[in-house]
């Protein structure tokens, strides 16, 4: 999950960014709303926090933009406003939920993924594919039913390859959605994060690699690395 923080208050925006990466959430920080808004046309995230209070277009401004683009990303207003009727004008903006400072880290994270559960209700909150079991909520994996230990960052490499139903994922899309913007480019980390994660699920070996393109979940990795086998004989 990738998702965009806006606060103006520095030691808090970082705090929130620091606590979400230690729950695999990446998160990008917009101090102001003109920074907001740039980021949202540049990036894709999956929920955006909204403080309302900011200097430049207000969060109030942005939620409309978000609304208006038709993208239907979520919308979590982040606030000192605690009032019952400016939590129900925050509603009427458009947004799906309410958080008042001070709050615990702990409750944004697990509305955070309330939220990025309801906006794919169309999908199983659980995914599963070629023998993998993926709970995105428990953060948990099973392979042919044997749990299988990640870190936080494989697994969320692995939540986005298995997103794909078989898709093919290019390097810099995993970076994009399982890292912040402060990752940098040239970073060889998703081939490292990659490496380490096939090494963790056993084999047969289900992350394919499409060569200059990605990577993917093979459906059948027994019947696939026979082709890879017989195409690398010929």
């Amino acid at each position: 999950m990738r998702v965009l923080v806006v606060e103006d208050e520095p030691y808090m925006a970082e705090a929130v960014r620091d606590g979400l990466r230690l729950e695999a959430i990446a998160a990008d920080i917009a101090g102001d709303g003109d920074t907001a808004l740039e980021m949202l046309s540049i990036n894709d995230y999956d929920i955006a926090v909204l403080d309302r209070d900011i200097p430049g277009p207000s969060g109030d401004e942005i939620a409309r933009s978000i609304v208006a683009s038709g993208s239907g990303m979520p919308i979590l207003m982040l606030t000192a406003a605690d009032r019952l009727n400016d939590k129900a004008s925050g509603f009427e903006l458009g947004a799906d939920d309410y958080l008042t400072k001070p709050f615990a880290l702990q409750e944004l994270v697990l509305r955070l993924r309330a939220l990025d559960r309801r906006r794919a209700h169309n999908r199983p909150p659980v995914r599963e594919i070629a023998g993998l079991r993926v709970d995105p909520f428990r953060r948990e994996v099973y392979r042919d039913g044997k749990y299988i230990a990640l870190t936080r960052k494989q697994f969320a490499v692995l939540e986005v390859l298995v997103a794909a139903e078989g898709g093919v994922i290019s390097a810099e899309e995993l970076l994009e959605r399982a890292w912040d913007e402060n990752a940098d480019p040239f970073t060889n980390a998703v081939r490292i994060t990659v490496s380490a994660l096939r090494k963790r699920l056993g084999e047969p070996g289900i992350i394919g690699t499409v060569a200059g393109v990605g990577y993917r979940i093979e459906a059948d990795p027994v019947r696939d690395k026979a082709v890879r086998d017989e195409a690398e004989r010929r």
